[in-house]
């Protein structure tokens, strides 16, 4: 195995309230780790700045139509350490994060907030974090 394919790779995805745009990130990231047997070379790191006390309804219904269940998870504060040592960060469009570390790269996503959306803009907003991720994953993660 040459180094390329045995590189690690470190993926956070980062939003406000880690209650919407950032936890759909985080579980299509999960699932495509699964999917292309990468729990060894592949972690994920999801918070917010300024967390809710519970992922949104609507993005909970919309997640359950993929058969992704989000309803058990707790959005929670990321440090900026922790950012410090992904080797890309996601940002959905409402961080004003700032990260020192030369190494990450900072991709801002720019995405709607889901939040109080009708269902049909929260799928709009859930198909392009899927295409967003499985992207992220097929450029930085050789699955050979």
């Amino acid at each position: 195995m040459s180094e390329t394919a045995a590189e690690t790779f470190q993926f956070g995805f980062v939003c406000v309230q880690n209650a919407g745009r950032s936890q759909m990130s985080t579980a299509f990231a999960e699932r495509e780790v699964e999917r292309r047997d990468l729990d060894d070379r592949v972690q994920i790191v999801t918070g917010g700045t300024h967390p809710a006390d519970h992922v949104h309804e609507e993005v909970v219904t919309v997640m359950d139509e993929l058969g992704i269940d989000l309803s058990d998870r707790t959005p929670r504060e990321v440090s900026t350490e922790t950012l410090n040592a992904c080797d890309v960060v996601a940002t959905m469009g409402c961080s004003t994060l700032e990260l020192d570390a030369d190494s990450v790269e900072v991709r801002d996503w720019a995405l709607d907030d889901p939040d109080g959306q009708d269902l049909d803009a929260v799928r709009a907003i859930r198909d392009e974090i899927e295409e967003r991720v499985s992207n992220l994953f097929d450029e930085f993660v050789d699955d050979q």
